[in-house]
């Protein structure tokens, strides 16, 4: 089961000023343990959920960093995408890593995670999850997200999008299930949400 899903920026280099922001976080469940004795309340929720997600992004961030580097990418490759030629994600940088019990989930988490140009798209999983539905998972909902909200547009506005990302997860990760979906089903799945929620 994939527990957050999240959309965060990505700097080219450590030095560069500004920090990782998160664009968009979607958490599935919730992360309650029977021996926390401290009642959670719902701002001490949200505070905590922020905490995590921003561990997060800036663990992939680093990721992205790194992998960037040992493959002796140019710093430029992650730069914001001013024209409308297509991506293609199979050669953005991708991966998974471990996060332990406590650091910041209470229980041991995977994240499967991809950066494209300026953009990181991540899920958090079960530790033991299937990493390449995950991976193929992620992999679609960036393609939907990057050509129904035209995200690398240097106008594009995401916050003002949420619905329509609630829309094409609720439809190819429903309540943070991940799906086998052979490429028929997908293209269903697309024109059903094309008709709901035009470009």
């Amino acid at each position: 089961m994939v527990h957050v899903f999240l959309i965060h920026t990505l700097r080219t280099t450590k030095v560069e000023e500004g920090l990782c922001r998160v664009l968009y976080s979607c958490f599935f469940g919730t992360e309650n343990s029977p021996n926390d004795p401290q009642p959670h309340g719902a701002e001490r929720d949200r505070l905590l959920r922020k905490e995590q997600i921003l561990a997060v992004a800036r663990q992939v961030e680093s990721m992205c960093q790194l992998q960037q580097q040992a493959c002796g990418r140019p710093a430029v490759d992650l730069q914001p995408q001013s024209s409308d030629d297509p991506v293609h994600l199979h050669e953005s940088p991708c991966g998974a890593f471990h996060l332990t019990a406590g650091d910041p989930f209470q229980e041991p988490r995977t994240v499967v995670w991809l950066g494209v140009l300026s953009l990181g798209f991540a899920l958090v999983l079960n530790a033991h999850e299937n990493l390449l539905l995950a991976e193929s998972t992620l992999r679609l909902l960036a393609r939907l997200l990057l050509e129904h909200l035209r995200l690398l547009v240097p106008t594009a506005n995401l916050l003002l999008r949420a619905d329509c990302i609630e829309g094409i997860l609720a439809r190819f990760l429903p309540h943070g299930q991940l799906l086998f979906l052979n490429d028929q089903f997908v293209q269903g799945l697309e024109k059903e949400f094309s008709a709901a929620w035009p470009r």
